[in-house]
């Protein structure tokens, strides 16, 4: 890579930049380094510099890391973005990459990733941390199962599962479907069967999360 990589670090620490700046120093492949402690400075000092990546935390001060990735992204479709977080569940990496980051990394992660992440993002790939990919990929293997799942339901107990989902008693249910409330229990027990879910909990978190439902109520 002949042009060398312009980098924006944004972490409230100043200790934590310091150390990301000194170890991406030692690479001939970085060049300009700027830094941020804030979400809204990270902004303006972007549209300042334009940096070819983006290295950010996401538990910042202020409007926070996810609504920062918005803005730059919002404002800059091509920004790169790469997360560099303490968080490793990946309902943060999900959330992360659909709101458009090119990478995603932990802290824990061994430090040569760091360079490895940048100047494949700067290159115009992707990178994800290897362990945070393979639990991503386990993950949407299980999502596809449960979806294939969902498909096998009946229109009648698809009826039944979304408005189980969402919060109505099986009496309530009943009522509306005009069936009988033992037709709808036995039929909350085939669909936990086939789903290979045990509660009404589970029920509901496997509706919200492929979209079936807008709104869970608590149960």
């Amino acid at each position: 890579m002949d042009e060398k990589i312009s980098v924006l670090l944004v972490d409230d620490h100043a200790v934590v930049r310091t150390g990301f700046k000194t170890y991406l120093g030692l690479s001939e492949h970085i060049g300009s380094v700027f830094e941020s402690d804030r979400c809204e400075s990270a902004c303006r000092i972007y549209e300042l510099h334009r940096p070819r990546v983006v290295v950010m935390d996401l538990s910042m001060p202020g409007i926070g890391g996810f609504e920062v990735i918005r803005r730059l992204l919002s404002r800059d479709p091509q920004c790169k973005i790469l997360v560099f977080s303490i968080h490793d569940e990946l309902i943060y990496v999900s959330r992360a990459i659909k709101a458009g980051v090119k990478g995603y990394l932990v802290k824990s992660s061994d430090p040569e990733l760091l360079i490895t992440a940048v100047t494949c993002i700067a290159a115009g790939g992707t990178f994800v941390a290897p362990v945070l990919a393979q639990k991503l990929a386990m993950n949407t293997s299980d999502e596809a199962l449960q979806e294939k799942r969902i498909k096998q339901l009946t229109p009648r107990e698809f009826d039944i599962f979304c408005l189980l989902a969402k919060g109505k008693s099986t009496r309530e249910v009943a009522e509306q479907l005009f069936v009988s409330h033992k037709t709808v229990c036995n039929n909350a027990t085939t669909i936990k069967d086939k789903l290979g879910i045990k509660t009404l909990s589970e029920l509901a978190l496997l509706a919200n999360r492929h979209g079936l439902i807008k709104e869970v109520a608590d149960r």
